[in-house]
């Protein structure tokens, strides 16, 4: 771990503040994106600029020459791809600056959708070459239902790309918010020499550099001073005033109320993998991404100042750790302060819990922390207590709303490949389906097993998991289900229709009833025939 990181913790001396001065230093963002667009290498080179690294690790296509540091488990380095949510904090500016990178991968999409209840704002990454895509839409849409602030990173303008102005426009219609660019490229490609930072009138020009930190801005009196002739060359210089006369004529200035408001995305453009553009991001982030916002229960809106502490579970990991067979939640603090050693109200379970080593990250170094804030992501030794979604409380009966379970869209049964290890699979089968990217159905009487999921490599992942984890083999046999529909209503509807359809009906994890739909139609149909039933696809309903 870097000499220049200093985590906040109980080893660092720090001079004490008030709940309102650590609340007002801290923000917590998620990173996301479509897959290759380069969200993983913008991570490491925030984590770069921070000085919580000192040397980044180049992502190529999909081999990872230096693994990258927010990629931690074994097969993400071997796939060169993000399957798990990666938690890391660093000081900046007088900052607490917390990252959640997320899975870019559309297969891991539900664990993305669960980590942005987590995030106060988001940082977007577009490839400038591909430009909007399937997944950054239905990232945007959630980040929409939430008015989740949005900046834009366009990233890879060492290569050949789309037209900036196309591209502004194609923000505009495919993610339908309004931008507004705060930075502009001169050229791209092998003819890319750098961008105009138009919120401070200066240049930044571009020399290849993936590895260290690279400050190349030169401060210009304004878009017509002379020297920008010199150093771009007057035909570029002539283009580039040409496009800034075009922005500010055509875009409303920059308006902070509207970003924080979901409003308005200001664009940036750079270069991750060459560290090019992001120290202009990182300074604008810390400066206008909001600090902890209130979150809603279900009895109350809560505030990040109340002094009592609250908070969530997000995101469950097995194994962070592969030399010690451990279990992480990980948990959003909403309000007051978390302390070491005191007890909390776990509310589903009803009881209290003290936690004697929480931790804080950066990847997989992780340190314990006495004290953390609203803002802050802690990982919490879990020996079984914790589900995704549970509420911890300094006693207050109250549940945070909105991390639903949603109806995978595969299906196969869970097959024992080696009958000796029954145990260490169901021990696993239990544990990887609790970290939520899969979801296990169990059905009576035979104890079969069903795992569901968003996407066919979860299955790739949980089998390799099974077993370098587990030292459990199984295969995973393809059944032909549509749907997982959650079922509520009159019990005397559910019964009845529980024992004319055995082969359709499964327990989830919580005990609840689950009806597996054969297909669009038969679900239709079960619908129409039993309106004494609600047949929910998503678990929200619980809430």
């Amino acid at each position: 771990m870097s000499a220049h990181w200093k985590p906040f913790g109980y080893f660092a001396p720090r001079k004490i503040m008030t709940l309102e001065q650590e609340i007002s230093k801290r923000r917590t963002f998620g990173i996301i994106s479509h897959p290759d667009a380069g969200k993983t290498t913008l991570t490491e080179k925030l984590l770069l600029f921070g000085g919580a690294i000192q040397v980044a690790g180049a992502v190529k296509s999909n081999k990872i020459t230096k693994t990258a540091t927010s990629d931690f488990m074994e097969i993400e380095k071997q796939r060169g791809i993000s399957v798990a949510t990666s938690v890391m904090a660093f000081d900046y500016k007088n900052h607490i600056v917390n990252i959640l990178d997320t899975p870019g991968h559309k297969d891991f999409a539900e664990d993305t959708f669960r980590t942005l209840t987590a995030v106060d704002s988001v940082i977007l990454v577009i490839d400038c070459v591909k430009g909007v895509e399937e997944q950054t839409r239905r990232l945007m849409e959630v980040c929409r239902m939430r008015n989740t602030p949005v900046i834009i990173f366009v990233n890879k303008l060492d290569r050949d790309g789309k037209d900036p102005f196309d591209l502004l426009d194609e923000l505009e219609e495919e993610l339908k918010i309004s931008v507004r660019p705060l930075s502009w490229p001169i050229n791209m490609g092998r003819h890319f020499k750098g961008v105009y930072l138009l919120h401070d009138k200066s240049l930044n020009l571009f020399e290849v550099n993936k590895t260290r930190k690279s400050d190349t801005v030169t401060s210009i009196e304004n878009i017509d001073d002379p020297r920008l002739d010199e150093m771009v060359g007057e035909k570029d210089a002539a283009k580039l005033r040409e496009d800034v006369e075009l922005i500010e004529g055509v875009y409303e200035p920059f308006d902070e109320q509207m970003y924080r408001e979901g409003l308005l995305a200001p664009v940036f453009f750079g270069s991750a993998v060459n560290n090019f553009g992001i120290r202009e991001l990182l300074d604008t982030f810390v400066e206008i991404a909001p600090e902890p916002v209130p979150r809603f229960t279900d009895k109350r809106e809560v505030f990040p100042n109340e002094k009592k502490f609250s908070g969530f579970v997000f995101k469950i990991h097995a194994n962070l750790d592969p030399k010690h067979r451990d279990r992480i939640a990980f948990l959003r603090v909403c309000s007051g302060t978390f302390e070491r050693n005191k007890f909390y109200h776990q509310v589903r379970l009803d009881k209290d819990l003290k936690f004697s080593n929480p931790y804080n990250f950066l990847a997989q170094s992780k340190e314990v922390v006495e004290e953390a804030f609203p803002g802050d992501v802690i990982g919490l030794y879990d020996t079984g207590n914790f589900k995704i979604g549970d509420t911890l409380t300094e006693g207050e009966e109250m549940r945070y709303k909105g991390i639903p379970s949603f109806s995978p869209e595969i299906f196969k049964e869970v097959i024992n490949l080696d009958p000796m290890k029954s145990k260490q699979l169901e021990k696993g089968i239990e544990q990887l389906t609790d970290e939520g990217v899969a979801q296990l159905f169990r059905q009576e009487p035979g104890n079969r097993k069903f795992i569901g999921v968003v996407g066919e490599l979860q299955f790739e992942v949980i089998q390799y998991r099974l077993e370098h984890e587990y030292s459990a083999k199984a295969r995973f046999e393809a059944v032909s289900f549509h749907k997982a529909c959650w079922m509520t209503g009159d019990p005397d509807a559910i019964r009845s229709f529980c024992q004319y359809r055995p082969k359709e009906i499964v327990k989830d994890k919580d005990q609840n009833l689950v009806y597996l739909a054969s297909s669009p139609f038969v679900l239709q149909m079960a619908r129409q025939n039993n309106p004494d039933i609600t047949f929910h696809e998503t678990s929200e309903f619980k809430e």
